[in-house]
């Protein structure tokens, strides 16, 4: 065999040994994945194949089931990128109900703490039909290895028979016909175990070579085996070359490996020949190697570029975890901002394979910490709600309790501060929090409609009553205007009808008050004046009759006015020291200060009156 085809086969049979350890590879990983499978369900980041294969869209579990169902219970030998396939669709759609029933439980007022979830039927039969599987590949695995074994040993006899045969250069042209239908029976042998193919391969070329270099075929059978071989080997490029039309750049792949077995088995062209047939050939399989190659750096650029968005989104999420949270606005803030992040985070595709794995954990970590720390605060919220729904309930009580007084302004005090103590108390869950407080406004709301029904009553007749008051005053004022001797008894019964009249509305009360004073005030100053003098006139003309009983009478007389003169002078000190401590500052204060000073005028008149007295009887004595 020429250098060219020499080096063809090592090349295919390295290619061939490389995808054999893959295939072994794969198969030997498989049962570590399915006893990972508890993992894959929490994570959703199966680890992606290394080829692009278009496949069929599942849209629920049940069809999932169906096609793994299918699989596990016929004949069909189970592939193992279409079963990690269905593995990542099952539980992207499992995950993906588990979250959607959560967030409707939270969402009805559902505490996460309590939240169960519940066993899923169609998970357990997924993992049930996926254990038939992993046995039916098991099988089919344990009878490859053993194809394998059984193929080599096929391979090593043939050789042993190419190898007597070289034994005998006398016999091969004989041979010939017998070495022909070995190698016949070498093609239609498969694969064998990957660490035997390179030296299994090696020798057989060897053997093979040394024979034809013992042939001593006539030309003519020799040309005739060249040219068969040279259309075959022609027809192999043309299908190579065909493979650059191939859109599925797997599968082109693919196509060419088996055509690279089919070149490798079969036999010599012309020496002239040899070079152009291998370049032909070799250039047709460099575009598809390269389109190959090409494929597998942007996958793995694009995977690279993958972990730089799921880094970046790691970083986010972990920055957010690290926030202070003074609240539950805060938490719920975060919150949201982090399930939009892992949202964001489901539309990115796979990472590199070495990485997949430790950026997902890196991620979900960092959203476990704070999905921890944040049921740990509600926890700690919800023995503090309880307490707060407790202090609301007793206000309710109260509140109810006073709900049908009519103690109109008592109980009015005693609600409003009940509404202020409400206000202190901390929060509750927002249900029940407006739960109670429709509770705690209506017993409020039945006592306040009520008093506003009976206080509507109430003004009515303070307002006849600010009339009533009113009419006595302009009578009053009239009064003033008059003189006569029926003045002081027209007075009082005005004032006596004043007083029997009831309460007048709030806001006119001083205003009135004031008014009433004034005129009051005015009439009682002009009373006493002539009142007085119509005394001290009335005294002057008793005097005479007082002496007439006798001659220490008029002293008797005398000494009585002056202990009235200084009781009376007694009783003006006090009020007015009275007077000094009182507190002038509010209305009630003024009010009670202008009715003493009425009385300390009115002792003080009293006095004068007295002292003129005093003086009529010392000028009586005097005449005598």
């Amino acid at each position: 065999m020429d250098s060219q085809e020499k080096a063809l086969t090592e090349e295919q049979v390295a290619e061939q040994n490389v995808e054999t350890n893959v295939v072994e590879n794969t198969e030997n990983a498989e049962s570590t994945e399915i006893a990972e499978e508890a993992q894959a369900a929490e994570s959703v980041e199966v680890a992606e194949e290394a080829e692009v294969i278009e496949r069929k869209q599942y849209d629920s579990k049940k069809e999932v089931l169906e096609r793994v169902r299918e699989i596990a219970h016929s004949e069909e030998a189970p592939q193992k990128d279409e079963v990690d396939y269905l593995k990542t669709v099952f539980y992207k759609l499992h995950i993906a109900e588990r979250e959607a029933a959560l967030k409707e439980y939270i969402d009805g007022g559902g505490d996460p703490e309590q939240y169960q979830i519940t066993p899923d039927p169609d998970e357990e039969a997924f993992k049930a039909e996926m254990g038939v599987i992993k046995e039916k590949r098991q099988k089919l695995f344990r009878e490859q290895e053993q194809e394998k074994q059984d193929n080599l040993e096929k391979k090593l006899a043939i050789i042993e028979k190419i190898k007597t045969m070289i034994t005998s250069p006398e016999e091969a042209n004989k041979s010939y016909k017998d070495f022909k239908a070995l190698q016949d029976e070498w093609k239609e042998i498969k694969n064998v175990p990957a660490e035997k193919a390179n030296e299994l391969w090696r020798n057989y070329q060897l053997y093979v070579e040394q024979f034809y270099d013992l042939l001593k075929l006539n030309s003519e059978a020799r040309e005739y085996d060249f040219k068969k071989n040279l259309e075959a080997k022609t027809k192999l490029c043309e299908a190579a070359e065909k493979l650059a039309d191939e859109t599925d750049v797997i599968s082109a792949f693919h196509q060419l490996q088996k055509l690279h077995q089919e070149y490798r088995e079969t036999g010599p062209v012309a020496r002239e020949l040899r070079e152009e047939i291998w370049n032909r050939f070799k250039t047709a399989s460099t575009v598809i190697n390269k389109r190959h190659q090409q494929h597998f750096e942007d996958l793995r650029a694009k995977e690279e570029e993958n972990l730089a968005k799921k880094t970046a989104l790691c970083e986010k999420v972990e920055a957010i975890a690290a926030e202070e949270n003074k609240g539950s606005g805060d938490w719920e803030r975060h919150t949201k901002e982090i399930i939009e992040l892992q949202a964001e985070w489901k539309t990115i595709g796979f990472a590199p394979q070495k990485m997949n794995v430790k950026i997902f954990e890196r991620f979900r970590a960092a959203c476990d910490d704070f999905f921890g720390r944040k049921a740990e605060h509600f926890r700690s919220l919800k023995d503090t709600f309880k307490e707060n729904a407790d202090k609301k309930r007793a206000l309710i009580e109260k509140a109810k309790a006073l709900q049908d007084s009519t103690d109109w302004k008592s109980t009015g005090d005693k609600l409003i501060n009940l509404q202020k103590e409400w206000k202190t108390i901390g929060m509750v869950p927002k249900k029940l929090g407006d739960q109670l407080w429709e509770e705690f406004l209506g017993a409020c709301n039945k006592f306040f409609e009520a008093r506003n029904a009976a206080g509507a009553n109430t003004r009515s007749d303070e307002r006849e009553n600010l009339e009533k008051k009113r009419s006595i005053i302009e009578q009053l004022k009239a009064a003033a205007e008059e003189a006569g001797d029926g003045l002081q008894e027209k007075v009082q019964q005005l004032v006596e009808q004043y007083q029997a009249v009831g309460h007048v509305p709030f806001k006119e009360k001083d205003k009135l008050y004031e008014e009433y004073h004034a005129v009051l005030d005015k009439l009682y100053k002009e009373l006493n004046i002539s009142v007085a003098k119509r005394r001290l006139s009335k005294f002057k003309d008793t005097i005479k009759q007082v002496a007439e009983r006798g001659e220490n009478a008029l002293d008797n007389e005398r000494a009585r006015l002056m202990r009235q003169y200084e009781q009376l002078k007694q009783e003006v000190q006090t009020y007015e020291n009275n007077l000094g401590f009182l507190n002038a500052s509010s209305k009630k204060g003024n009010s009670l200060i202008d009715e003493m000073n009425r009385k300390v005028q009115k002792l003080k008149d009293e006095v004068q009156l007295v002292r003129e007295k005093i003086k009529a009887i010392d000028a009586e004595n005097r005449e005598k």
